[in-house]
Protein backbone atom coordinates (compact mmCIF):
# COMPACT_ATOMS: atom_id res chain seq x y z
CA UNK A 1 0.00 0.00 0.00
CA UNK A 2 1.30 3.50 -1.27
CA UNK A 3 2.30 5.89 1.49
CA UNK A 4 1.61 9.46 2.24
CA UNK A 5 3.53 11.61 3.88
CA UNK A 6 2.74 10.19 7.44
CA UNK A 7 1.37 6.96 8.41
CA UNK A 8 -1.91 8.54 10.34
CA UNK A 9 -5.09 7.72 9.15
CA UNK A 10 -6.18 11.77 8.89
CA UNK A 11 -10.35 12.36 8.51
CA UNK A 12 -11.24 13.34 5.10
CA UNK A 13 -12.65 16.39 6.29
CA UNK A 14 -10.06 17.42 8.36
CA UNK A 15 -7.38 16.76 5.37
CA UNK A 16 -9.77 18.71 2.64
CA UNK A 17 -9.70 22.19 5.15
CA UNK A 18 -6.12 21.95 6.07
CA UNK A 19 -5.01 20.91 2.61
CA UNK A 20 -7.20 24.24 1.63
CA UNK A 21 -6.46 25.59 -2.02
CA UNK A 22 -2.71 24.29 -2.22
CA UNK A 23 -3.21 22.27 -5.23
CA UNK A 24 -4.47 24.82 -7.10
CA UNK A 25 -2.05 27.52 -6.20
CA UNK A 26 0.92 25.38 -5.81
CA UNK A 27 0.30 24.52 -9.74
CA UNK A 28 2.02 28.22 -10.17
CA UNK A 29 4.70 27.05 -8.16
CA UNK A 30 5.75 23.78 -10.01
CA UNK A 31 8.98 25.11 -11.97
CA UNK A 32 10.09 27.22 -8.62
CA UNK A 33 9.66 24.23 -6.79
CA UNK A 34 12.08 21.91 -9.44
CA UNK A 35 14.47 24.62 -9.29
CA UNK A 36 14.57 24.86 -5.57
CA UNK A 37 15.14 20.59 -5.42
CA UNK A 38 17.70 20.91 -8.54
CA UNK A 39 20.08 23.25 -5.89
CA UNK A 40 18.89 21.74 -2.87
CA UNK A 41 20.33 17.76 -4.62
CA UNK A 42 23.57 19.36 -6.00
CA UNK A 43 24.33 20.72 -2.67
CA UNK A 44 23.74 17.24 -1.07
CA UNK A 45 25.92 15.84 -3.70
CA UNK A 46 28.64 17.90 -2.60
CA UNK A 47 28.34 17.64 0.90
CA UNK A 48 31.77 16.54 3.03
CA UNK A 49 30.87 13.13 4.36
CA UNK A 50 32.22 9.74 4.61
CA UNK A 51 29.24 8.13 2.39
CA UNK A 52 27.53 10.82 0.31
CA UNK A 53 23.36 11.09 0.91
CA UNK A 54 23.63 11.69 -3.40
CA UNK A 55 26.52 11.05 -5.68
CA UNK A 56 27.32 13.97 -7.65
CA UNK A 57 25.92 11.47 -10.79
CA UNK A 58 22.68 10.91 -9.19
CA UNK A 59 22.07 14.29 -8.64
CA UNK A 60 22.20 14.73 -12.42
CA UNK A 61 19.68 12.23 -12.89
CA UNK A 62 17.36 14.32 -10.19
CA UNK A 63 17.58 17.45 -12.50
CA UNK A 64 17.57 15.65 -15.24
CA UNK A 65 14.01 14.45 -14.05
CA UNK A 66 13.30 17.44 -12.69
CA UNK A 67 13.56 19.32 -16.03
CA UNK A 68 11.11 16.53 -17.40
CA UNK A 69 8.76 17.33 -14.82
CA UNK A 70 9.28 21.09 -15.65
CA UNK A 71 8.27 20.45 -19.56
CA UNK A 72 5.14 18.69 -18.13
CA UNK A 73 4.03 21.27 -16.30
CA UNK A 74 4.24 23.93 -19.33
CA UNK A 75 2.76 21.29 -21.58
CA UNK A 76 -0.20 20.85 -18.55
CA UNK A 77 0.40 17.64 -18.39
CA UNK A 78 1.54 18.09 -14.17
CA UNK A 79 -0.81 17.10 -11.57
CA UNK A 80 -1.25 17.67 -8.14
CA UNK A 81 -3.33 14.62 -6.44
CA UNK A 82 -5.03 14.71 -3.44
CA UNK A 83 -2.54 12.07 -1.61
CA UNK A 84 0.04 14.55 -2.36
CA UNK A 85 -0.87 17.48 -1.02
CA UNK A 86 0.75 20.12 -2.47
CA UNK A 87 3.67 20.28 -4.97
CA UNK A 88 6.38 19.50 -3.13
CA UNK A 89 5.05 15.52 -2.72
CA UNK A 90 3.97 15.52 -6.19
CA UNK A 91 7.29 16.59 -7.66
CA UNK A 92 8.70 13.96 -5.47
CA UNK A 93 6.22 11.27 -6.41
CA UNK A 94 6.89 11.67 -9.83
CA UNK A 95 11.04 11.65 -9.02
CA UNK A 96 10.56 8.10 -6.86
CA UNK A 97 8.26 6.92 -9.62
CA UNK A 98 11.41 7.50 -12.42
CA UNK A 99 14.04 7.04 -9.73
CA UNK A 100 13.27 4.68 -7.41
CA UNK A 101 14.87 5.03 -4.19
CA UNK A 102 16.54 7.88 -5.61
CA UNK A 103 13.28 9.64 -5.41
CA UNK A 104 13.22 8.97 -1.48
CA UNK A 105 16.19 10.88 -0.96
CA UNK A 106 15.62 14.52 -2.29
CA UNK A 107 13.81 15.55 0.88
CA UNK A 108 16.81 14.85 3.33
CA UNK A 109 17.74 18.06 5.22
CA UNK A 110 14.65 19.88 4.37
CA UNK A 111 11.39 20.44 5.52
CA UNK A 112 8.03 21.59 3.76
CA UNK A 113 8.59 24.80 5.82
CA UNK A 114 11.95 25.59 4.48
CA UNK A 115 10.97 24.42 1.01
CA UNK A 116 7.95 26.55 0.18
CA UNK A 117 9.23 29.04 1.34
CA UNK A 118 12.12 28.73 -1.60
CA UNK A 119 9.08 28.53 -3.90
CA UNK A 120 7.26 31.37 -2.68
CA UNK A 121 10.50 33.67 -2.85
CA UNK A 122 11.54 32.38 -6.09
CA UNK A 123 8.03 32.89 -7.29
CA UNK A 124 7.24 36.23 -5.72
CA UNK A 125 10.85 37.81 -7.53
CA UNK A 126 9.64 36.55 -10.79
CA UNK A 127 5.84 37.89 -10.28
CA UNK A 128 7.58 41.26 -8.75
CA UNK A 129 9.66 42.26 -11.67
CA UNK A 130 6.85 41.40 -13.99
CA UNK A 131 4.58 43.48 -12.01
CA UNK A 132 7.51 46.46 -12.33
CA UNK A 133 7.52 45.84 -15.68
CA UNK A 134 3.76 46.27 -16.38
CA UNK A 135 4.03 49.55 -13.37
CA UNK A 136 6.52 51.60 -16.02
CA UNK A 137 4.55 50.59 -19.25
CA UNK A 138 1.48 52.39 -17.48
CA UNK A 139 3.38 55.53 -16.25
CA UNK A 140 5.22 55.70 -20.06
CA UNK A 141 0.91 55.66 -21.30
CA UNK A 142 0.47 58.76 -19.31
CA UNK A 143 3.55 60.65 -19.88
CA UNK A 144 3.21 59.56 -23.88
CA UNK A 145 -0.64 61.29 -23.47
CA UNK A 146 0.55 64.06 -21.43
CA UNK A 147 3.38 64.49 -24.33
CA UNK A 148 1.01 64.12 -26.84
CA UNK A 149 -1.73 66.74 -25.02
CA UNK A 150 0.53 69.32 -24.29
CA UNK A 151 0.21 72.58 -22.12
CA UNK A 152 -3.76 72.72 -22.75
CA UNK A 153 -4.60 74.39 -19.40
CA UNK A 154 -6.56 72.47 -17.49
CA UNK A 155 -8.72 73.54 -14.28
CA UNK A 156 -6.73 72.33 -11.49
CA UNK A 157 -8.68 71.05 -8.34
CA UNK A 158 -8.64 70.98 -4.46
CA UNK A 159 -11.21 69.33 -2.11
CA UNK A 160 -12.53 69.27 -6.02
CA UNK A 161 -13.35 72.61 -6.68
CA UNK A 162 -12.14 74.72 -8.98
CA UNK A 163 -8.56 75.84 -7.50
CA UNK A 164 -5.24 77.03 -10.06
CA UNK A 165 -4.62 76.87 -13.46
CA UNK A 166 -2.47 73.55 -14.43
CA UNK A 167 -2.63 71.86 -17.73
CA UNK A 168 -3.06 68.22 -18.94
CA UNK A 169 0.30 67.50 -19.51
CA UNK A 170 0.92 68.12 -15.73
CA UNK A 171 -1.79 66.03 -14.65
CA UNK A 172 -0.61 63.32 -16.85
CA UNK A 173 2.40 63.04 -15.81
CA UNK A 174 1.93 63.47 -12.00
CA UNK A 175 0.20 60.37 -11.78
CA UNK A 176 2.71 58.82 -13.60
CA UNK A 177 5.16 60.21 -11.39
CA UNK A 178 3.57 59.03 -8.25
CA UNK A 179 2.83 55.75 -10.12
CA UNK A 180 7.11 55.36 -10.96
CA UNK A 181 7.78 56.63 -7.23
CA UNK A 182 5.63 52.94 -6.38
CA UNK A 183 8.99 51.22 -7.34
CA UNK A 184 10.67 52.12 -3.89
CA UNK A 185 7.48 49.55 -2.23
CA UNK A 186 7.86 47.06 -4.92
CA UNK A 187 11.69 46.69 -4.08
CA UNK A 188 11.31 46.80 -0.55
CA UNK A 189 9.49 43.69 -0.82
CA UNK A 190 11.44 42.27 -3.69
CA UNK A 191 14.72 42.71 -0.85
CA UNK A 192 13.01 40.92 1.40
CA UNK A 193 12.18 37.86 -1.17
CA UNK A 194 15.26 37.82 -2.27
CA UNK A 195 16.69 36.52 0.68
CA UNK A 196 17.42 32.56 1.01
CA UNK A 197 15.55 30.44 3.60
CA UNK A 198 16.77 26.89 2.08
CA UNK A 199 18.42 24.97 4.76
CA UNK A 200 16.76 25.99 7.82
CA UNK A 201 14.32 23.08 7.56
CA UNK A 202 11.70 23.38 10.51
CA UNK A 203 12.92 26.18 11.66
CA UNK A 204 16.08 24.70 13.92
CA UNK A 205 18.14 23.06 11.08
CA UNK A 206 19.73 19.97 10.71
CA UNK A 207 22.44 17.85 11.96
CA UNK A 208 24.37 17.57 8.36
CA UNK A 209 26.94 20.04 7.03
CA UNK A 210 24.17 21.55 4.46
CA UNK A 211 26.13 24.24 3.11
CA UNK A 212 23.41 26.67 2.84
CA UNK A 213 25.70 29.15 1.04
CA UNK A 214 26.01 26.70 -2.02
CA UNK A 215 22.09 26.75 -2.77
CA UNK A 216 21.99 30.45 -2.47
CA UNK A 217 24.78 31.22 -5.36
CA UNK A 218 22.65 27.88 -7.01
CA UNK A 219 19.37 29.90 -6.85
CA UNK A 220 20.42 33.45 -7.28
CA UNK A 221 18.87 34.97 -4.02
CA UNK A 222 21.60 38.11 -2.65
CA UNK A 223 22.03 36.22 0.79
CA UNK A 224 21.14 33.29 3.13
CA UNK A 225 19.17 34.58 6.06
CA UNK A 226 21.86 33.38 8.43
CA UNK A 227 19.42 32.15 11.74
CA UNK A 228 17.58 29.19 11.09
CA UNK A 229 14.68 30.15 13.37
CA UNK A 230 14.70 33.71 11.80
CA UNK A 231 14.45 31.93 8.10
CA UNK A 232 11.04 29.91 9.14
CA UNK A 233 9.55 33.09 10.90
CA UNK A 234 9.98 35.14 8.11
CA UNK A 235 7.68 33.33 5.69
CA UNK A 236 4.77 35.57 6.91
CA UNK A 237 6.91 38.70 6.70
CA UNK A 238 7.78 38.37 3.52
CA UNK A 239 4.44 37.89 2.40
CA UNK A 240 2.62 40.68 4.26
CA UNK A 241 5.31 42.91 2.34
CA UNK A 242 4.25 42.25 -0.75
CA UNK A 243 0.37 42.53 -0.22
CA UNK A 244 1.22 45.61 1.36
CA UNK A 245 2.86 46.75 -1.00
CA UNK A 246 1.01 45.87 -3.87
CA UNK A 247 -2.54 47.63 -1.70
CA UNK A 248 0.00 51.07 -1.85
CA UNK A 249 0.27 50.39 -5.79
CA UNK A 250 -3.84 49.88 -5.90
CA UNK A 251 -4.36 53.00 -3.57
CA UNK A 252 -2.58 55.16 -6.30
CA UNK A 253 -4.01 53.78 -9.41
CA UNK A 254 -7.48 53.81 -7.65
CA UNK A 255 -6.90 58.15 -7.80
CA UNK A 256 -5.95 57.70 -11.62
CA UNK A 257 -9.05 55.80 -12.09
CA UNK A 258 -11.75 58.60 -9.96
CA UNK A 259 -9.70 61.24 -12.38
CA UNK A 260 -10.47 59.27 -15.54
CA UNK A 261 -14.30 58.75 -14.57
CA UNK A 262 -14.92 62.37 -13.46
CA UNK A 263 -12.87 63.91 -16.40
CA UNK A 264 -14.39 61.94 -19.00
CA UNK A 265 -18.08 62.87 -17.25
CA UNK A 266 -20.26 64.72 -19.64
CA UNK A 267 -20.25 67.74 -16.73
CA UNK A 268 -16.63 67.97 -17.70
CA UNK A 269 -16.18 66.63 -20.65
CA UNK A 270 -11.75 66.86 -20.86
CA UNK A 271 -11.26 62.90 -21.69
CA UNK A 272 -13.25 60.55 -23.79
CA UNK A 273 -12.72 56.84 -23.11
CA UNK A 274 -12.77 54.60 -26.10
CA UNK A 275 -15.58 52.98 -26.42
CA UNK A 276 -14.55 49.40 -26.62
CA UNK A 277 -13.41 49.68 -23.01
CA UNK A 278 -16.62 50.81 -21.96
CA UNK A 279 -19.98 48.72 -21.37
CA UNK A 280 -23.44 49.51 -21.94
CA UNK A 281 -26.75 49.43 -20.17
CA UNK A 282 -29.64 46.62 -20.77
CA UNK A 283 -31.88 49.29 -20.82
CA UNK A 284 -30.82 52.80 -21.40
CA UNK A 285 -29.10 52.67 -25.37
CA UNK A 286 -26.99 55.91 -25.01
CA UNK A 287 -24.91 54.67 -21.78
CA UNK A 288 -21.24 53.94 -22.25
CA UNK A 289 -20.39 53.87 -18.65
CA UNK A 290 -16.53 53.81 -17.47
CA UNK A 291 -17.02 49.99 -15.11
CA UNK A 292 -13.87 49.19 -15.91
CA UNK A 293 -12.31 51.98 -13.97
CA UNK A 294 -15.25 51.88 -11.20
CA UNK A 295 -13.98 48.19 -10.44
CA UNK A 296 -10.38 49.83 -10.31
CA UNK A 297 -11.53 50.95 -7.54
CA UNK A 298 -13.21 48.33 -5.95
CA UNK A 299 -10.27 46.25 -6.75
CA UNK A 300 -8.24 48.56 -4.64
CA UNK A 301 -10.42 47.93 -1.64
CA UNK A 302 -9.94 44.16 -1.98
CA UNK A 303 -6.06 45.06 -2.10
CA UNK A 304 -6.67 46.95 0.73
CA UNK A 305 -8.27 43.90 2.90
CA UNK A 306 -6.32 41.25 1.54
CA UNK A 307 -3.04 43.35 3.19
CA UNK A 308 -5.30 44.10 6.13
CA UNK A 309 -5.52 40.03 6.43
CA UNK A 310 -2.17 39.57 6.13
CA UNK A 311 -0.78 41.86 8.74
CA UNK A 312 -3.58 40.44 10.96
CA UNK A 313 -2.62 36.77 10.09
CA UNK A 314 1.24 37.65 11.93
CA UNK A 315 -0.28 39.71 14.89
CA UNK A 316 0.69 38.22 17.77
CA UNK A 317 1.70 35.00 16.14
CA UNK A 318 3.88 32.72 18.66
CA UNK A 319 7.78 32.12 17.43
CA UNK A 320 8.34 29.03 14.92
CA UNK A 321 6.01 27.41 12.28
CA UNK A 322 2.60 27.66 12.59
CA UNK A 323 -0.23 26.02 9.98
CA UNK A 324 -2.04 30.20 9.74
CA UNK A 325 1.10 31.08 7.43
CA UNK A 326 -0.04 28.65 4.67
CA UNK A 327 -2.98 31.19 3.58
CA UNK A 328 -0.37 34.12 3.38
CA UNK A 329 0.40 32.00 -0.23
CA UNK A 330 -3.61 32.86 -1.33
CA UNK A 331 -3.35 36.25 0.08
CA UNK A 332 0.00 37.63 -1.86
CA UNK A 333 -1.18 35.62 -4.77
CA UNK A 334 -4.27 37.36 -5.08
CA UNK A 335 -3.14 40.69 -4.67
CA UNK A 336 -0.53 40.49 -7.68
CA UNK A 337 -3.24 39.31 -9.71
CA UNK A 338 -5.33 42.26 -8.74
CA UNK A 339 -2.85 44.44 -9.13
CA UNK A 340 -1.16 43.04 -12.44
CA UNK A 341 -4.24 42.62 -14.28
CA UNK A 342 -5.16 46.52 -13.11
CA UNK A 343 -1.86 47.81 -14.62
CA UNK A 344 -2.34 45.95 -17.91
CA UNK A 345 -5.80 47.58 -18.36
CA UNK A 346 -4.94 50.74 -17.31
CA UNK A 347 -2.59 51.03 -19.68
CA UNK A 348 -4.71 49.82 -22.48
CA UNK A 349 -7.54 52.77 -21.01
CA UNK A 350 -4.94 55.58 -20.90
CA UNK A 351 -3.31 54.56 -24.59
CA UNK A 352 -6.88 55.01 -26.22
CA UNK A 353 -7.59 58.29 -23.71
CA UNK A 354 -8.73 61.47 -25.70
CA UNK A 355 -8.28 65.06 -24.85
CA UNK A 356 -11.09 67.61 -25.71
CA UNK A 357 -8.63 70.77 -25.30
CA UNK A 358 -11.84 73.18 -25.40
CA UNK A 359 -13.92 71.15 -22.95
CA UNK A 360 -10.64 72.10 -20.97
CA UNK A 361 -10.38 75.61 -21.67
CA UNK A 362 -14.25 76.33 -21.38
CA UNK A 363 -14.21 75.29 -17.81
CA UNK A 364 -11.97 77.58 -16.42
CA UNK A 365 -13.78 80.44 -14.48
CA UNK A 366 -12.39 83.45 -12.91
CA UNK A 367 -11.76 82.49 -9.62
CA UNK A 368 -9.22 79.62 -11.32
CA UNK A 369 -6.92 83.19 -11.73
CA UNK A 370 -7.17 84.61 -8.06
CA UNK A 371 -3.50 83.12 -6.59
CA UNK A 372 -2.28 84.10 -10.24
CA UNK A 373 -3.32 87.61 -9.85
CA UNK A 374 -2.39 88.28 -6.93
CA UNK A 375 1.00 86.64 -7.08
CA UNK A 376 1.40 88.83 -9.80
CA UNK A 377 0.82 92.14 -7.76
CA UNK A 378 3.16 90.58 -5.50
CA UNK A 379 5.73 90.69 -8.11
CA UNK A 380 5.15 94.48 -8.30
CA UNK A 381 5.61 95.49 -4.70
CA UNK A 382 2.00 94.66 -3.24
CA UNK A 383 2.57 92.77 -0.04
CA UNK A 384 0.82 89.04 -0.13
CA UNK A 385 -1.74 89.52 2.11
CA UNK A 386 -2.89 92.39 1.09
CA UNK A 387 -2.55 91.16 -2.79
CA UNK A 388 -4.52 88.40 -1.06
CA UNK A 389 -7.57 90.72 0.37
CA UNK A 390 -7.56 92.98 -3.10
CA UNK A 391 -8.10 89.90 -5.47
CA UNK A 392 -10.91 87.76 -3.45
CA UNK A 393 -12.49 91.40 -2.89
CA UNK A 394 -12.91 91.82 -6.50
CA UNK A 395 -13.31 88.41 -8.22
CA UNK A 396 -15.00 90.05 -10.73
CA UNK A 397 -12.05 92.04 -12.53
CA UNK A 398 -10.43 88.68 -13.86
CA UNK A 399 -13.00 87.47 -16.17
CA UNK A 400 -10.50 88.55 -18.76
CA UNK A 401 -7.71 86.22 -17.72
CA UNK A 402 -6.52 83.66 -20.26
CA UNK A 403 -5.75 79.85 -19.30
CA UNK A 404 -2.74 79.66 -22.05
CA UNK A 405 -1.37 82.78 -20.89
CA UNK A 406 -1.68 81.49 -17.04
CA UNK A 407 -0.50 78.10 -17.81
CA UNK A 408 2.54 79.89 -20.25
CA UNK A 409 3.40 81.88 -17.42
CA UNK A 410 4.53 78.99 -14.92
CA UNK A 411 8.00 77.59 -15.69
CA UNK A 412 9.72 76.42 -12.75
CA UNK A 413 10.84 72.83 -12.54
CA UNK A 414 7.67 70.70 -12.29
CA UNK A 415 4.87 73.24 -12.55
CA UNK A 416 3.08 73.56 -16.16
CA UNK A 417 5.79 74.75 -18.58
CA UNK A 418 8.84 72.98 -16.69
CA UNK A 419 7.93 69.22 -17.34
CA UNK A 420 10.79 67.60 -18.29
CA UNK A 421 9.67 63.92 -20.02
CA UNK A 422 13.44 63.09 -20.08
CA UNK A 423 13.15 63.13 -16.45
CA UNK A 424 10.66 60.48 -16.96
CA UNK A 425 11.99 58.62 -20.49
CA UNK A 426 15.73 58.21 -17.93
CA UNK A 427 13.75 56.37 -14.35
CA UNK A 428 11.52 54.08 -17.54
CA UNK A 429 14.57 52.90 -18.91
CA UNK A 430 16.87 52.22 -15.46
CA UNK A 431 14.14 50.85 -14.17
CA UNK A 432 13.37 48.39 -17.41
CA UNK A 433 17.02 47.45 -17.35
CA UNK A 434 17.37 46.78 -14.19
CA UNK A 435 14.26 44.71 -14.25
CA UNK A 436 15.58 43.03 -17.45
CA UNK A 437 18.84 42.44 -15.85
CA UNK A 438 17.46 40.97 -12.65
CA UNK A 439 14.51 38.47 -14.86
CA UNK A 440 17.89 37.23 -17.55
CA UNK A 441 19.48 35.70 -14.15
CA UNK A 442 17.20 34.49 -12.84
CA UNK A 443 16.00 33.04 -16.42
CA UNK A 444 19.71 31.44 -16.22
CA UNK A 445 19.81 30.34 -12.85
CA UNK A 446 16.62 28.39 -13.45
CA UNK A 447 18.12 27.06 -16.59
CA UNK A 448 21.67 25.83 -15.60
CA UNK A 449 20.11 24.05 -12.75
CA UNK A 450 17.21 22.26 -15.02
CA UNK A 451 19.11 22.07 -18.61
Amino acid sequence: MKKTITDNKVDPDILAFTVGQDPVLDMRLVEWDCMGTAAHVTMLSEMKLKKPVVTKSEAAKVRKELAKIVRLSREGKFEIRVDDQDVHMAVERMLTDALGDLGKKIHTGRSRNDQVAVDVRLHMKDEILRAEGELVALAAELRKFGLAVGAVPLVGRTHLQPAMPSSVEMWATGHAEMIMDQLHNLEAAYSLADLNPLGSAAGYGVPLPLDRSRTTELLGFARTIHNCFGASMARGECEASLVCALAQVMAVLSRLAEDMILFSMPEFGYFKLPREYCTGSSIMPQKFNPDVLELVRSKAAQSAGLATAALSMMHAMPGGYNRDLQDCKLLYIEAMDIARTTLRILAKVVAGMTCDADACRRAFSPGVFATDVALRMVAQGTPWRDAYHEVRDHLERLVDEDPDRAVAAKSHEGTTMGIDHEVYRKREEAALESIAKRMNALAAAKKALLK
